[in-house]
């Protein structure tokens, strides 16, 4: 008898007129509209989640998520050595010529007999014995060994250590003492020095093409031993205790 009167009532909907069958469907909407769109929310959901299951594993996709961060890390580093050695440039037009290769200071020795750092850059990164290397936008020592992939940088106050500069327009050589310090070597007492002077590293064809600072002036008095010449030590530019990277001069790279 059930099935007799849905059979009926189905009928009489499928023959009743399209106005009215409208009105029945909306009443049905408004009166189950709270399970109706759990429902709709719920199939969303599955046809969102679903191809991502199929398409990739999860442990696939946390493999990309990290590698997408490491990649993204490592542009952001790219970008900040840009920005560094764009800044040297504009700071120092000697260097516009020149390729400037930027390196971490890995270890660094500075005592009486050695002042030194280990950089982490080689020759396979067009480093060469004779670079100059700049810290802090100053000299701070040559390149005085090379490996595939890691230099030595003999430090200006290494005691074998010896640079031609220039004071005002006076040429000289200066050479390490060993400490945080350089001295001056055989300059006349005729030659006019005063405390404060600076000094500049002199070019040198294939290395340098223009003077860059190398430090500064800090005692100027008459040598005890030869009262005929001066007794100059010049401070450093730079304080290498505190260096976390270096720049390399490349003044001819390979293209």
């Amino acid at each position: 008898m059930l099935f007799t009167w849905f059979l009926l009532a189905g009928f009489i909907f499928l023959l009743a007129p399209q106005s009215l069958t409208n009105k029945f469907q909306f009443a049905f909407t408004r009166v189950f509209r709270w399970p109706l769109s759990i429902g709709r929310n719920i199939s969303l959901s599955a046809r969102i989640q679903q191809p991502l299951t199929d398409v990739v594993s999860r442990r696939e996709f946390d493999k990309l998520q990290n590698h997408l961060a490491n990649v993204t890390e490592e542009l952001l580093e790219k970008h900040k050595q840009i920005e560094r050695i764009s800044g040297l440039r504009d700071r120092l037009h000697a260097l516009e010529g020149a390729k400037l290769r930027l390196a971490d200071v890995i270890t660094a020795s500075i005592d009486g007999s050695r002042c030194e750092l280990i950089i982490n850059r080689g020759e396979d990164d067009e480093l060469a014995e004779g670079q100059f290397v700049l810290g802090d936008n100053s000299i701070v020592g040559t390149v005085s060994d090379v490996s595939p992939r890691t230099a030595k940088v003999k430090l200006i106050t290494d005691l074998t250590s010896k640079i031609a500069v220039k004071i005002r327009e006076l040429k000289t050589i200066i050479q390490g003492s060993g400490q945080n310090s350089v001295k001056v070597q055989l300059l006349s007492i005729k030659h006019k020095v005063e405390v404060g002077d600076e000094v500049y590293a002199r070019k040198k064809p294939g290395f340098l093409d223009a003077p860059v600072k190398v430090g500064t002036v800090a005692r100027c008095k008459r040598d005890d031993e030869n009262p005929l010449l001066w007794d100059i030590t010049v401070k450093p530019a730079c304080d290498v205790e505190k260096l976390k990277d270096v720049a390399v001069i490349i003044m001819n790279p390979q293209e």
